[in-house]
């Protein structure tokens, strides 16, 4: 019988042999996705959890289920957690045929139900017919299928994948995308993904928690975190490009704007009081909220933090072209903004070419300062 959803809750530390300080949460039901930089602790922190790494100091609790509380001498061993994991290299066995891979991991299972319940499982992530295939003979998916098969065989409590899509190409990997989050939904258990992919961490994610050097820089919903990053280190982990410094000038509460200088600008800011008057801030700005004016006529927003300025790279990406843009009064840093091509055609945008762009207020994001960012 299913525990009650209670989720996941983790608390890990140590300093060797990978430094570690985080804190993780998963409701059931719920996708996580650690996300960082190679050498974070993404991985090592899915294998604590697995019981594969026994961290010096922390907790861990699964589905109201104790597996670790270093506090009081607790450590349930791996085969003892109700864990499915899939490995990067799907670490499947190359003599044995997918239903066999999946049948080995139901080792607690009458032997009589193993093949029926392994081939509802290869069943449910779309592997019907395929079922008598060693792995040299599946595709790189469908090998990730089998993964997924086998880790749910262990009717786990906590569903663990570490880099799951990084082995096949975007084609297979956007069907699978599609798989993971129609299986999530029949699942209700917590799903922790570790990814480098920010892209696809914001895609099926519910919830990020980005990872840096073993610690918790910052843990919210996709779209906060892109939006809101915590510091100047999240903004540069998210690759957000146009982080700047500038100072507050003041709060108009009823306006629901803060006033911030930027060299000889002063732009209007969403709220935030949280920063006092007179603070030196970090601040940044999504390239979506930099909004190119047009040429032949006016545009709405042209009057919300107007920039001028001239285009020092164009690089055109597919359909968009991605711009970066000398400001005037502030030689130090370019300000970034991506744009269809189309627009920029329309426009005569080019190398050289003289723009004018709005920093839209409710997409400018105050920050507390680091020595790295540009100068006021």
């Amino acid at each position: 019988m299913r525990k009650p959803s209670s989720g996941l809750a983790v608390h890990i530390q140590q300093e060797t042999p990978i430094s570690l300080d985080t804190s993780i949460a998963c409701p059931s039901g719920e996708v996580l996705a650690l996300v960082g930089p190679s050498g974070s602790g993404k991985s090592t922190v899915l294998r604590c959890i697995a019981g594969l790494n026994r961290p010096r100091r922390g907790r861990i609790v699964c589905r109201g289920e104790v597996w670790l509380d270093t506090d009081k001498g607790v450590f349930v061993a791996p085969r003892r957690r109700r864990v499915g994991m899939v490995f990067q290299s799907y670490a499947l066995f190359p003599h044995l045929s997918a239903i066999e891979n999946v049948m080995e991991a139901l080792g607690d299972r009458p032997r009589a139900t193993r093949r029926a319940e392994a081939r509802r499982l290869l069943d449910l992530v779309h592997l019907a017919g395929l079922e008598d295939r060693k792995p040299a003979a599946l595709s790189g998916g469908q090998q990730q299928r089998v993964a997924v098969a086998r880790a749910l065989a262990r009717d786990p409590e906590v569903l663990l994948l570490d880099e799951p899509f990084s082995a096949v190409d975007k084609a297979t990997r956007q069907k699978l995308y599609r798989e993971l989050a129609e299986l999530r939904q029949k699942l209700r258990m917590p799903v922790v993904l570790v990814t480098h992919d920010l892209d696809e961490a914001v895609l099926l994610a519910d919830k990020l928690c980005i990872l840096h050097r073993g610690r918790t820089l910052q843990e919210g919903a996709p779209f906060d975190v892109l939006a809101r990053p915590a510091s100047v280190d999240v903004a540069r982990l998210i690759d957000l490009r146009n982080v700047f410094e500038g100072r507050v000038i003041e709060h108009r509460a009823s306006a629901g704007v803060t006033r911030v200088s930027w060299g000889p600008y002063v732009l209007d800011a969403r709220h935030q009081p949280a920063f006092a008057e007179g603070d030196v801030v970090a601040w940044v700005i999504r390239t979506a909220k930099v909004i190119l004016h047009r040429r032949d006529r006016p545009s709405r927003g042209e009057r919300e933090n107007p920039i001028g300025g001239g285009v020092e790279e164009f690089i055109p990406l597919g359909e968009t072209a991605s711009i970066a843009m000398k400001v005037d009064g502030i030689p130090e840093l370019p300000l970034f903004m991506s744009i269809p091509i189309h627009v920029a055609a329309r426009n005569r945008i080019g190398l050289g070419e003289r723009v004018t762009v709005s920093l839209l207020a409710e997409g400018i994001h105050l920050m507390p300062p680091d020595a790295r960012t540009g100068n006021e």
